[in-house]
């Protein structure tokens, strides 16, 4: 099962872009052109109540220089997780290009204004199953869910759907970004932008090369 990844030229600070975003921007239209199916599902780990860590696939919705935004039931696993510990660490799996970003830093809520601009473009089934699912609760059978998305679907009848009140964004705000390109014999090449917190405004950013 082992790979030798020689398919893509090494990742070299002369080449690197300005800042994480331009960077991050470049790879992301690179996964998006090669094909790879849902470019923007990304991992994200959080840490539990008794400092256990866990992890789940999530969508991408948006990101920019203040940070990246997904969107979750506030009251599921990972809502609590973050809620109680707001430090988390993404991770975006491009395998067949032999590359990873990874990402870490605090987490935020972003605004309602956002949440409901977001949920009013959503297909019109995700509205009403947000309502539906409580997420991450345990369900006596299948039949629960069904059975929630038919008095949802009958509660707002034909009428628009708003966002549940316990449902929402959240924004990582990125204290390091890692990119990281496979190389051969695993001296793979991880180039980090990182937060400068000595810095006259705790704004700036290094970019550093880890061993691998």
């Amino acid at each position: 099962m082992r790979r030798d990844y020689t398919e893509w030229p090494p990742l070299v600070e002369n080449a690197l872009a300005g800042s994480w975003t331009s960077q991050f921007a470049i790879w992301f239209a690179d996964a998006t052109a090669f094909g790879l199916p849902e470019p923007n599902a990304m991992i994200v780990a959080s840490v539990g109540e008794r400092a256990r860590p866990s992890a789940r696939t999530v969508l991408l919705k948006g990101y920019d220089e203040d940070g990246f935004v997904f969107f979750t039931n506030y009251e599921s696993r990972k809502g609590t997780e973050l809620a109680l510990h707001p430090y988390a660490s993404l991770v975006f799996p491009w395998f067949p290009m032999q590359r990873q970003v990874i990402v870490a830093g605090p987490v935020e809520r972003v605004s309602r204004e956002e949440t409901e601009e977001y949920f009013a473009s959503r297909p019109r089934g995700s509205q009403l199953g947000a309502w539906a699912s409580p997420q991450s609760r345990v369900l006596p059978g299948p039949e629960a869910l069904d059975e929630g998305l038919a008095a949802v679907a009958e509660r707002f009848a034909e009428g628009p759907v708003p966002p549940p009140p316990h449902w929402g964004g959240l924004r990582v705000r990125p204290e390091s970004v890692e990119f990281w390109q496979g190389r051969s014999s695993r001296l793979h090449d991880r180039l980090r932008f990182r937060r400068d917190e000595t810095s006259r405004d705790g704004l700036d950013w290094v970019v550093e090369r880890l061993a691998p």
